[in-house]
């Protein structure tokens, strides 16, 4: 008789099903492996990161002669360029390797191309330390920041609002009633920021301004970020935004060439700075700082003036504590030089006395570097956020108190750092 085809379908069917089920199972299986291969990669290229981190670390720790001896840090390819971490035992050809990569600026801080080595973090505008310079200098944080391309006024204060502990609103600038009045509501920071992307919560600043071209934030103009650029951007030193010029990491040692600590001429007990001061200098420096912080008349540039005006050696003042008290202090280790003390208030003879400081234009070549090399005004290891005006490129040059445009260009002539030479 007829024979039904019913069971063959059937079968088929079943054959179909079971096909597509192994097709979807081969398919998620080479997705996970994939997914696994690709979790490796990015765990090995983390562990490549770290290890240059560390490596990094470990060049730095070098003595200073050492490193210069091994090229420097500035464009160094034989230390930074394809340094190798560890090759893959099934495959030889597969090798880690790391490189440390950075923008080449010239004197204006513009990118010109990348470079094998470092960028010194103390180059630039560090803001964390604005309102310390804010409180010796009044408006000197504001001025600071109207160095850098495309600054206003209203941003400047709005920055430096974030920044100092207080709720007064500058001029020009936005406390905590404005941002708590916009939607999300926050609160100003008055206080150290934690990253430049904190720089984005305070009003008038743009990613545009913050990074310029930079999309991806690596600190290098890659070409395709050079081609693609804002249109908007006509100033080529912000081709890297600001973040070319600030940071909040900045700091350099405050330690001696031994490793020591500077002796701080800024101690609250001037006996025990006295007595540091005896062991590292003779009487005339001793004796000199002493009285720069007990006497009465402010330090002048030029000595008192009156036909009885002597000038008396340091080394020969007496040193009564019982006398002296603390009236002032250093706002710099520079106030040393070429300064002159009026002493009259302590000669018996009631003649118009003075001292020089023994750093003057007679000796500058000999005494500034022992006064920087072992004074200093800060407390602590490290000092944060002095500028290296070595590498510093013009824009933050000009934001520094006290330098106009000629000192800078003199600054930049004669400098000997040159940016295509190891340091």
């Amino acid at each position: 008789g007829q024979r039904h085809g019913s069971l063959l379908l059937i079968v088929l069917v079943a054959v179909v099903i079971l096909s597509l089920a192994v097709y979807t199972f081969t398919g998620l299986m080479q997705v996970e492996e994939e997914a696994t291969r690709l979790q490796t990669r990015r765990l090995q290229a983390k562990y490549l990161a770290d290890s240059g981190l560390d490596y990094t670390r470990l060049y730095l720790s070098n003595s200073e002669a050492t490193i210069r001896a091994k090229g420097g840090r500035w464009q160094n390819p034989t230390i930074f360029q394809g340094v190798p971490v560890a090759t893959d035992v099934n495959d030889p050809g597969l090798i880690g390797a790391f490189s440390i990569i950075t923008s080449s600026l010239d004197d204006q801080g513009i990118p010109t191309s990348s470079r094998f080595g470092l960028t010194d973090e103390s180059s630039k505008i560090n803001l964390n330390t604005l309102p310390f310079s804010d409180a010796l200098q009044p408006g000197s944080g504001s001025q600071i920041l109207m160095a850098l391309p495309e600054m206003t006024e209203d941003i400047a204060d709005a920055i430096m609002d974030w920044l100092d502990a207080d709720d007064e609103t500058r001029p020009f600038g936005a406390e905590a009633g404005y941002y708590e009045g916009g939607s999300p509501a926050y609160s100003a920071k008055n206080g150290p920021m934690d990253s430049l992307d904190e720089l984005l919560l305070i009003r008038g600043v743009t990613p545009q301004l913050l990074f310029g071209l930079d999309t991806n934030r690596n600190g290098i103009l890659d070409p395709d970020e050079a081609t693609i650029g804002d249109v908007s951007i006509n100033d080529s030193e912000m081709y890297l935004g600001w973040s070319n010029f600030i940071t909040l990491y900045s700091k350099e040692s405050n330690l001696t060439a031994e490793g020591l600590p500077r002796i701080n001429v800024n101690a609250d007990d001037i006996e025990q700075l006295y007595d540091d001061l005896k062991s590292s200098f003779d009487d005339e420096w001793a004796n000199f700082i002493i009285y720069y912080r007990c006497g009465a008349e402010e330090p002048g540039p030029v000595p008192p003036a009156g036909e009885s005006a002597v000038q008396v050696d340091p080394s020969l003042l007496p040193i009564d504590f019982s006398q002296l008290q603390s009236r002032r202090k250093f706002n710099s280790i520079l106030d040393l030089m070429d300064a002159y003390i009026d002493t009259s208030e302590f000669d018996e003879e009631n003649l118009i006395s003075y001292i020089q400081s023994p750093v003057n234009g007679s000796n500058l070549g000999s005494t500034i570097p022992t006064m920087m090399g072992s004074l200093t005004t800060y407390e602590g290891a490290t000092i944060p956020g002095r500028i290296n005006i070595m590498q510093a490129p013009r824009r933050v040059l000009m934001g520094i108190p006290g330098l106009d445009e000629e000192t800078v260009d003199d600054i930049i002539n004669k400098r000997e750092f040159e940016l295509d030479q190891p340091d």
